[in-house]
């Protein structure tokens, strides 16, 4: 042993070979902390110091390569002011520049994932050997920020400019064959051939085959590419990173330009600039947001985990109600491991399920994501039928019928009696409570909610709603399935709308006034979209459905009447009374025409401005910022409740459910993170302004003492 630090190893392999390995104690990956570049720094001292080492190997204790930088560091780090934030960056610079810096040839031996800072080291490498199994790339423009430890700087010179923009710029991780493709890599080889070929580069390059100095030399000069050919590059890429990123999405278009600003610069000139962009980017309200959600979802998957201790296998499920929602949710199962029956009363309905399945499946098959084969394991994987006598041996049932309370209680009565007595019963239902659900049922402690979103196949999350007698058995056991079928799942307490449409509902309620003041549908799409929703509330209604918004508003109004309950006629009313139910039908506050693939694309229907004069006051404009607060206040505020009345455990769980359930502006980290934003204060001045309304604006007595004190929600 040449050195032994908590993360970093140096071991001898061979004569004047030897081998640093990060292996870091007590986690069960590889990641980058502050205390890791350390002992990075240490360890390459080590290996400095001993004149026996002729070459190096850089490898992987665990099955994970390096999954990058440790993110729970980096909201305390980006605090920082921005000279010691850039005095930290060039510090971790000159660890990684040390590595590639050493006299003598190195090459990175890729086992696992390679991904942010745990490729940026495997960049500083002479040569770089993937596993079959590994899969590399720069993700950092999900977070907000692009690469900061030099990925900028030596992806362009190893693999041209365009490639790393396309690499950077779209954060996509990358097939060992991809990156072999554009020159990322330098072999690929099976598993258990990694370590015998990187050690065949290293005495390729001792015996003169291989010039690994001027492999060194390439990444530490200047980019090799024509002024005006560089221009043309940095001008075409611009703007399709613009287009694809959209206007909020800072970090791609920003990656773009610090490639471009450095590309004639020698490497550590090169690495400062990128620094002080990335600077610009850490200190930005999008990458608070981007890294708080990325720590959202860690928190969600440490809890779902923790859980599973107390859950039962589901080694075979079963979903009563064919159809769309229902081959959608067998199609899932069937895709991710788990054997399904699909139930339906009539042969029509397993036809429609099985065909919403083979059409989902195709699509795969189309984009090179699944071959034929592996797509007719999965249906295989999915048994249609009319009865209850395959049933035997299912552990978990999704009712999925249609949204009605007699029928849903009469479903689950007899499925209770043909399953056995340990099997979870679960109800896919939007609005119906499940505690009304359970009323008739034998084991209510075995029954819970289990949500789905439309399509199943697109949209994350799952709600698991808890009913007053369930068992905290049953909610780990429909947790882990949910997880199981690669949904990321949220448990929430009973209550009308549950978490999601509960939230959902103010928000079209918040429209539904604006109408009637006057303001044009139009607009407020318009203006929704640009706040960074996928589309606007107008069009969301038709894409929903008008008669579907109509009936949650019921269940809505009827459970709670102090301020979901109308008094006025509203334009979604109008919408009903004349039939326009939205794209189902092809008309609601838009016409909807097919183009050209067959899908719907919305067009203006003048017509529909008449029909709302019965109920809007005379058309007119209104101020953007007036109409973002009247849509989102009224939202922000009911998630707010959801927390307090406890339907909701936690202020990550909330945001989650809104960024996966009903699109909220990733950008903007969620409603609470929203009101962070703003300043809890400032909300709260904000929605008194707009409290005559309605009830919906009014500020909680918990959210005016968070004000006063000047708490915030993420503290």
């Amino acid at each position: 042993m040449i050195y032994r630090g908590k993360a970093f190893r140096v071991l001898p392999v061979e004569d004047g070979i030897a081998e640093l390995q990060f292996n870091l104690d007590g986690e069960s990956v590889n990641k980058f902390s502050r205390s890791a570049i350390e002992d990075l720094a240490a360890a390459l001292d080590a290996i400095r110091a001993d004149n026996h080492i002729k070459g190096l190997i850089l490898t992987s204790g665990k099955d994970v390569f390096i999954v990058g930088a440790d993110i729970n560091e980096f909201t305390r780090t980006f605090q920082q002011d921005d000279e010691t934030l850039l005095a930290g960056l060039m510090a971790v610079n000159k660890v990684f520049s040390g590595f590639e810096d050493l006299d003598m040839p190195t090459v990175a031996a890729v086992n696992g994932i390679a991904l942010g800072g745990g490729f940026e080291i495997c960049l500083c490498a002479d040569y770089r050997v993937l596993s079959t199994e590994a899969r590399v790339g720069l993700p950092e423009v999900k977070l907000g920020i692009y690469p900061g430890w030099g990925g900028t700087v030596r992806l362009p010179r190893l693999i041209g400019a365009d490639n790393a923009v396309e690499w950077i710029a779209s954060g996509k991780e990358y097939r060992p064959d991809a990156a072999l493709q554009v020159g990322a890599v330098d072999a690929v080889v099976a598993p258990e051939k990694l370590k015998d070929s990187a050690l065949a580069v290293i005495r390729r390059c001792l015996n003169g085959e291989l010039d690994y100095q001027a492999r060194k030399q390439e990444k530490k000069g200047k980019l090799k590419l024509p002024p005006i050919e560089a221009m043309m590059v940095f001008e075409t890429t611009s703007a399709v990173v613009k287009k694809q990123a959209g206007p909020h999405m800072l970090a791609p278009i920003a990656s773009v330009k610090a490639i471009q600003k450095h590309a004639f610069m020698e490497r550590d000139k090169a690495l400062e600039v990128e620094a002080k962009g990335f600077i610009k980017l850490a200190k930005s309200s999008v990458c608070d947001a981007l890294v708080g959600l990325f720590l959202n979802d860690q928190q969600l998957k440490k809890k779902a985990k923790a859980s599973a201790g107390i859950a039962a296998q589901t080694n075979k499920a079963a979903v009563l109600g064919a159809g769309i929602m229902g081959g959608g949710i067998a199609c899932q199962s069937a895709l991710k491991g788990t054997p399904i029956l699909m139930k339906d009363i009539s042969q029509d309905g397993l036809d429609l399920g099985l065909a919403e399945a083979t059409k989902l499946l195709s699509k795969r098959v189309a984009r090179g994501r699944m071959d034929a084969g592996k797509m007719g394991s999965v249906l295989n994987n999915i048994i249609p039928t009319l009865s209850y006598g395959d049933f035997e041996g299912v552990d978990v049932v999704i009712e999925a019928v249609v949204e009605n309370p007699k029928v849903k209680k009469t479903v689950l009565a007899d499925v209770e009696n043909q399953v056995a007595q340990q099997a979870v019963l679960t109800s896919n239902t939007s609005t119906i409570s499940i505690n009304e659900l359970a009323s008739d049922l034998k084991r209510p402690e075995q029954f819970c909610g289990m949500h789905f979103f439309n399509p199943v196949h697109a949209m994350p999350l799952v709600e698991v709603i808890r009913g007053e007698k369930t068992s905290d058995a049953t909610v780990a056991t429909v947790v882990e399935y949910a997880r199981k079928m690669g949904k990321t799942p949220v448990v929430v307490n009973d209550c009308p709308g549950f978490m999601v449409n509960r939230v959902l509902f103010p928000y079209f309620g918040g429209f539904s006034a604006l109408l009637r003041d006057g303001a044009d549908f139009q607009q407020i799409d318009k203006v929704m979209e640009r706040f960074g929703w996928p589309m606007g509330p107008a069009y969301l209604m038709d894409v929903v459905g008008i008669d579907t918004g109509i009936h949650a508003e019921s269940v809505m109004s009827e459970g709670y009447p102090d301020r979901m309950k109308r008094d006025f006629k509203n334009a979604l009313d109008v919408m009903f009374d004349n039939q326009r139910f939205g794209q189902k039908n092809g008309a609601g506050f838009y016409q909807y025409e097919q183009d050209r693939k067959g899908k719907p694309k919305k067009v203006v229907d003048e017509s529909v401005y008449d029909l709302l004069n019965e109920v809007c006051a005379e058309r007119k404009s209104f101020e953007d910022e007036e109409i973002i607060a009247r849509m989102m206040v009224p939202l922000c505020m009911e998630t707010v409740r959801t927390l307090e009345d406890g339907i909701v455990d936690s202020v990550a769980e909330a945001d989650m459910a809104l960024i996966m359930g009903i699109g909220f502006p990733l950008f903007r980290g969620g409603a609470l993170k929203y009101i962070d934003s703003l300043g809890v204060a400032e909300f709260v001045e904000l929605a008194d302004q707009y409290a005559a309304i309605s009830p919906l604006y009014v500020p909680t007595d918990k959210l005016r003492e968070m004000a006063r004190e000047g708490k915030t929600f993420y503290g």
